[in-house]
């Protein structure tokens, strides 16, 4: 019998998780790949900014300790995901995505240095030649994570998007993936794509292919995302866990990934 190719991740995480006497997980071995949401949290310009406020914050009338918040967002802010219904119509909503393509290898592309020299950089198939050159061919059911280095300029809006204009998308600067690339991607059979950008498309896209492409065929993107400088080509496990929200076109996510 042939096992399904993210079961072997599935084992890596059981591993981790009951490696220690009493299950401890060795947090040495975890990574967050997630910025944290705040105020400041960047967002598409013409999307609406996270908002958190407090609705009860100190000593309840019998004298113990309370507190409440409340939080709204747009579905595609901070480190969140792209369903596939986000580019594509029929495709799975936030809800709908099997568990089993949230999990899975990590495959780390590095375009920094080619991004430090163009700041709409897109990867190229010639980038994911040289990395099955490298480390062999890409896994069906991997996460393939794409490290530009932008994560750097998190918190200033102007570096990190080419604009802090409200509403202005005519401005937006920051690498991305050609669709040349994700079509590459797609044969290789990927369970989802990563990035440490706002997007999958490069800030000045208008047709948003990359996208169209990968959505279309049932993959999701994570967009905005984190630490990817503390992984390295493969080895890693993700684990990309978002709101299950019902019907949603995407959500806020916490990434993590588990070091071998």
């Amino acid at each position: 019998m042939t096992l399904p190719a993210w079961t072997g991740a599935l084992v890596a995480v059981l591993t981790v998780v009951t490696a220690r006497a009493g299950y401890a997980i060795d947090e040495s071995k975890l990574v967050d790949l997630t910025h944290a949401f705040d105020e400041g949290t960047i967002h598409w310009p013409t999307a609406k900014p996270f908002r958190w406020e407090k609705e009860a914050w100190g000593k309840a009338p019998g004298g113990y300790w309370y507190a409440s918040a409340s939080f709204s967002a747009s579905e595609h802010l901070g480190t969140h995901i792209d369903s596939p219904i986000h580019f594509a119509e029929g495709q799975a909503t936030t809800d709908l995505i099997p568990l089993r393509q949230l999990v899975g290898p990590a495959v780390v592309i590095d375009i920094t240095r080619e991004c430090a020299a163009d700041r709409d950089y897109q990867l190229l198939p010639a980038e994911i030649a040289a990395w099955e050159k490298a480390n062999g061919r890409i896994p069906a059911g991997a996460i393939v994570l794409v490290r530009t280095g932008w994560a750097a300029y998190w918190g200033d809006r102007t570096r990190y998007m080419g604009t802090a204009a409200p509403r202005d998308i005519r401005s937006l600067h920051f690498p991305g993936v050609s669709s040349e690339a994700a079509r590459v991607l797609v044969e290789r059979r990927v369970d989802g794509i990563g990035i440490d950008t706002a997007s999958l498309d490069h800030g000045p896209s208008t047709e948003f292919r990359t996208h169209r492409v990968l959505n279309g065929a049932g993959i999701y993107g994570l967009e905005n995302m984190a630490n990817l400088d503390r992984l390295a080509s493969r080895g890693a496990t993700v684990l990309a866990l978002p709101m299950k929200i019902r019907n949603g076109t995407g959500g806020l996510v916490r990434v993590i990934a588990l070091l071998p």
